[in-house]
């Protein structure tokens, strides 16, 4: 789950992680109060679950109150277009109006679990290059990142923040604030259970001091139920419409670009069922897996979320019968097919307990069921409906 960067920001500030004074605004006249506030020069900050907010117009400077006003009316509303948000790019419902800091140097700090490492350890990564996109500083100058795995069970240890910090170049004094600061960091991302802090910049400031002047966090959607002030922050209008529905409906979907919709037991079978449609030439409009139950309602909610999304032409069931019988499984998706008067072209590959009674129940069943035997063949014959 993320979240925006002034819910990050003031998790930050309750770890005492230093970040400028700001307050999250919604309406036009909310950012001028807020302007008021700060009394002074102010950064108006489109808040969207997107990088690249500034080079899409996202991030403008006020002067006074009444320019946060008219600047702030200008980003409320809009379609903001970065390269994370893709084409579409994302509506700005709330602006961070936060006090203008001028930096007299930038860095990158970012704290994440590294998958590669044989014991998944949480790894710092810092790097002099702040105000970049830290995949970038890794394809230009790799030579620039810092990297300081952290072992889960020893935990942080101060010499590793004096690591970072000498790394980075940073004075005595400096030195001493990032070794809190990041131990702070290291404690905020266990206690909530995040997957991903990035500060980007961590700026040093013209009188010396280290302030965040941005930050973004990820947040283990599987922990969240020990979260519930997390589970709170979370916007659904950030997220595609068609992933809450599934998400409530407890099925896992992911929208993607392409016309064949795939509904799956188990995500290993999923992501085979997609790899088959691309190579029969075909491209997955989703990764979709009802679970190993695969009840008649799970089945008629994903149906319901598949043709909820217009680019969906086809729709591609795979299904192992295990514990639950093929048969059982043909009369749910008789059922649910029924239910919402599914009106488009449908391939069931069916495999398991029961399996040739599962096939000849959809073949009697007069709805629009093509009926394959081999993962390729039913994969082909989607593919073929849609061309």
């Amino acid at each position: 789950m993320k979240v925006h960067e002034y819910q990050a920001k003031e998790l930050l500030r309750e770890y005492g992680i230093p970040v400028p004074r700001g307050r999250m605004a919604a309406t036009a006249e909310e950012a001028r109060e807020a302007a008021e506030e700060l009394a002074g020069n102010v950064v108006i900050k489109a808040q969207i679950h997107s990088g690249g907010r500034g080079k899409g117009g996202g991030v403008k400077l006020a002067s006074s109150p009444k320019e946060a006003y008219e600047t702030a009316g200008r980003i409320l509303g809009m379609q903001l277009v970065t390269h994370q948000t893709g084409p579409e790019g994302k509506k700005v419902r709330r602006v961070l109006v936060e006090e203008a800091t001028q930096a007299a140097k930038e860095f990158y700090l970012g704290l994440l679990v590294d998958r590669s490492r044989g014991n998944e350890c949480p790894v710092f990564i810092a790097s002099e290059a702040g105000g970049m996109e830290i995949e970038q500083v890794a394809a230009a100058s790799p030579e620039k990142i810092i990297r300081c795995a952290i072992h889960p069970v020893v935990g942080f240890s101060p010499f590793q923040a004096r690591k970072l910090a000498v790394a980075l170049g940073l004075d005595a004094n400096q030195k001493k604030t990032f070794t809190d600061l990041a131990r702070n960091l290291y404690r905020l991302f266990v206690e909530k259970d995040c997957t991903l802090i990035e500060i980007n910049p961590l700026a040093v400031t013209l009188e010396g001091r280290l302030v965040a002047l941005d930050a973004k966090m990820d947040f283990e959607d599987d922990s969240l139920y020990r979260h519930p002030e997390i589970k709170a922050l979370r916007d659904e209008n950030e997220e595609d419409p068609l992933e809450v529905l599934a998400k409530n409906a407890s099925v896992n979907y992911i929208k993607l670009t392409g016309n064949v919709g795939c509904m799956v037991n188990g995500a290993g079978l999923a992501m085979t069922t997609m790899d088959l449609i691309k190579m029969a030439g075909g491209e997955p409009a989703n990764f979709l897996d009802v679970g190993g139950g695969a009840s008649a309602e799970q089945i008629e909610r994903a149906f319901k979320i598949l043709t909820s999304d217009p680019n969906v032409r086809c729709i591609l069931v795979n299904i192992f019968g295990g514990i639950l019988r093929c048969d059982r499984v043909s009369a749910g998706l008789i059922q649910a097919a029924k239910n919402i008067e599914m009106k488009l072209p449908m391939v069931v590959r069916l495999q398991g307990t029961n399996v040739e009674e599962g096939r000849k129940m959809l073949q009697e069943s007069k709805l629009k069921f093509t009926v394959a035997e081999g993962l390729y063949e039913a994969a082909q014959k989607a593919v073929a409906m849609v061309v």
